[in-house]
């Protein structure tokens, strides 16, 4: 299949197409250093594509499947020295954009290179975004093919209102859909034998049952 690029050189204005692009991503470079000079901390914000886009406050089942993922997966990389994790604030700048995940890993070997007072951070290896009404287009969109185009070699799309979850591994520069599933187990393949059952991603009780598991301790009774 013939690339973008290849199209674009098979034109006669190819050189012209490219000078307005240059044009065009100099001032939108210029917008993205105006971003970083407006965001704080307390909102989440992101920049894709030349626009600023500010984020509406979720709904709780949102919140709660964000923290609970968070909560089982920052335990077992805790416990096994696996790296860091982030939730929501982890500005993630790509070539052209920056994105904020819901829930994000770096292995070790990005970590260590990771300074106390970083605010931006390279592509990381697992992704989690929870749908919502507003960002569900880009989550399946803009985002989706730029984690896959800057090597993030995981990609969970959780939808709470279905809680279902959504596992994409990276397979020759292109995603691939290994498991879509509302039951059973999912075994992550960025983060080492991350494996949590569906369910604890949108109950609190399987939540805690699978926390107990993972520290080591015997299950929560029934």
């Amino acid at each position: 299949m013939e690339t973008l690029v290849e199209q674009l050189l098979r034109s006669p204005k190819a050189k012209l197409y490219i000078q307005q692009a240059e044009a065009l991503l100099r001032e939108e470079a210029k917008k993205r250093e105006a971003f970083y000079e407006r965001i704080t901390e307390q909102q989440k914000t992101e920049f894709i594509n030349g626009e600023i886009i500010f984020h509406s406050p979720v709904k709780l089942k949102h919140n709660q499947a964000s923290g609970l993922l968070f909560q089982l997966l920052n335990v077992h990389v805790g416990k096994h020295e696996l790296g860091f994790v982030g939730i929501e604030k982890i500005m993630t700048s790509l070539t052209r954009n920056d994105y904020e995940p819901d829930v994000c890993f770096f292995g070790r070997e990005k970590y260590e290179r990771f300074s106390a007072d970083q605010m931006k951070f390279p592509p990381p290896d697992f992704i989690a975004e929870v749908l919502s009404d507003s960002t569900e287009q880009r989550d399946r969109g803009v985002k989706f093919e730029d984690y896959e185009a800057h090597g993030v070699v995981e990609y969970w799309i959780v939808d709470a209102e279905k809680r279902t979850i959504e596992q994409y591994i990276l397979r020759d520069q292109r995603y691939e859909l290994l498991l879509k599933t509302w039951q059973g187990d999912i075994r992550s393949v960025a983060v080492r034998d991350f494996t949590i059952p569906v369910e604890a991603v949108f109950d609190e009780r399987a939540n805690l049952t699978a926390l107990n598991r993972l520290v080591g301790g015997a299950g929560m009774d029934e």
